[in-house]
């Protein structure tokens, strides 16, 4: 489908919604999240409406291709993800809201893994989704890991977008059971690294 054609389709899926429809709608989009991140490419749409509690023809209403959905519900994903570095920051010490973060970027990305094969088809219709969206994330980063270099709490030579090259390599990580746990595990040893060098440097 051509861009025009998504955003024309978008513009009529965006028009002013009932209060039960508002609630079916983001109903939807939460359950999307979760099947995508559990299921992958085998998500269902079937199993998102049912999850949501209504039928597919109200599915199929608000959003009339996988695509669509796949576009909403990956920007709100990225969304609440930079959303969250501002409030980590006002309510943990800097290098436990990084660590806090960093646990919901696993989690962003479990959710992108399962929207790859339509987020590909995308590319080719909204050439502007995932500069935007990566952009935003990647700033999200970088002003939680400047606090904790600020602070004191990580080590001062670190630099976001290395931090982000870490991070990253778990979206390419094999797709096991054990993924999740594992990438938190993984979290964890680049945090303890950051830690440890600001100790050291604390104590030279």
């Amino acid at each position: 489908m051509a861009a025009a054609g998504i955003a024309a389709e978008n513009a009529a899926v965006e028009k002013p919604l009932r209060a039960d429809a508002r609630r079916n709608r983001d109903r939807l989009v939460e359950m999307a999240a979760a099947v995508f991140a559990e299921r992958g490419i085998d998500a269902s749409l079937e199993e998102i409406a049912r999850r949501a509690g209504v039928g597919i023809g109200t599915l199929y209403r608000h959003f009339p291709t996988r695509e669509h959905l796949v576009e909403v519900v990956y920007r709100r994903e990225a969304e609440a993800l930079c959303a969250a570095a501002d409030e980590l920051a006002k309510k943990h010490a800097s290098d436990v809201a990084l660590e806090e973060w960093m646990r919901r970027f696993v989690d962003y990305i479990a959710t992108k893994r399962g929207l790859a094969t339509s987020l590909r088809i995308l590319i080719s219709t909204n050439s502007t989704l995932f500069s935007d969206t990566s952009g935003r994330v990647s700033q999200a980063l970088r002003q939680l890991v400047e606090a904790a270099v600020a602070d004191g709490t990580i080590r001062g030579d670190v630099d976001a977008s290395d931090v982000l090259h870490a991070l990253s390599g778990i979206y390419s990580a094999p797709d096991t059971p054990e993924w999740r746990d594992r990438s938190r595990r993984l979290v964890k040893l680049l945090m303890d690294g950051l830690r440890f060098g600001a100790e050291k440097s604390a104590k030279a």
